[in-house]
C-alpha cells in the first residue's frame, strides 16, 4: 500500500540491468504474466529515488535476490523512450505514453543460483549472448545484449 499521500501512478523512467558472466552467459528471467516474455532485469523508479543505479540496485535485490554494491554497475550511458504497450498505460498518469529507460549491466565470475519473485517471473535461465538476445521481445533489451556481446568477443 502506497504511503499516505505518495503518488498512485507509475513513474514513467525505468532501468535496464543486463546481468551476465565473465563465461558469456545472460541472465534472463521469464515473466510471470506474459509466458513467452523473456527479459534481463528491469523496473520502475520509485518516485523517491534520485538516481537510476538506485533503481538498478533495487531491483537487482528485488528481481533475483543479488545485493550488489553500486559500484559493480555500470552505467551505459544509453538512454532509450519509447511507447508504453496500450495495455499497461492505465498504470502511469493520464497522458503518459512514453517511458524513458537507463541502461546498465553487471559481470559476475560465473553462473549464480537466485532466488525470483514468483509474482513477477516463473523462471530464469542463462543463456549465451546470441540466444538471449534471440529470446528477448523487446528491442532495447536486445540491442543491449548485442552491444554486450560484441564488447566481449
Amino acid at each position: 500500500m502506497p504511503a499516505a499521500g505518495a503518488p498512485r501512478y507509475k513513474r514513467p523512467e525505468s532501468v535496464l540491468v543486463v546481468v551476465y558472466t565473465s563465461t558469456g552467459k545472460v541472465l534472463l528471467l521469464k515473466r510471470a504474466d506474459h509466458p513467452d516474455f523473456w527479459q534481463s532485469v528491469t523496473g520502475s523508479l520509485s518516485w523517491e529515488e534520485t538516481a537510476p543505479i538506485e533503481a538498478a540496485v533495487r531491483e537487482l535485490q528485488e528481481e533475483t535476490g543479488l545485493t550488489v554494491d553500486v559500484r559493480r554497475l555500470r552505467d551505459r550511458q544509453r538512454i532509450h523512450r519509447y511507447p508504453i504497450f496500450p495495455q499497461w498505460r492505465y498504470r502511469y498518469a493520464p497522458g503518459v505514453t512514453e517511458n524513458t529507460e537507463h541502461v546498465f549491466t553487471l559481470e559476475l565470475p560465473a553462473e549464480t543460483a537466485l532466488t525470483i519473485h514468483p509474482a513477477e517471473h516463473v523462471e530464469y535461465g542463462w543463456f549465451g549472448f546470441d540466444e538471449a538476445a534471440a529470446k528477448t521481445i523487446s528491442w532495447t533489451n536486445r540491442e543491449a545484449i548485442q552491444e554486450l556481446a560484441r564488447e566481449q568477443r
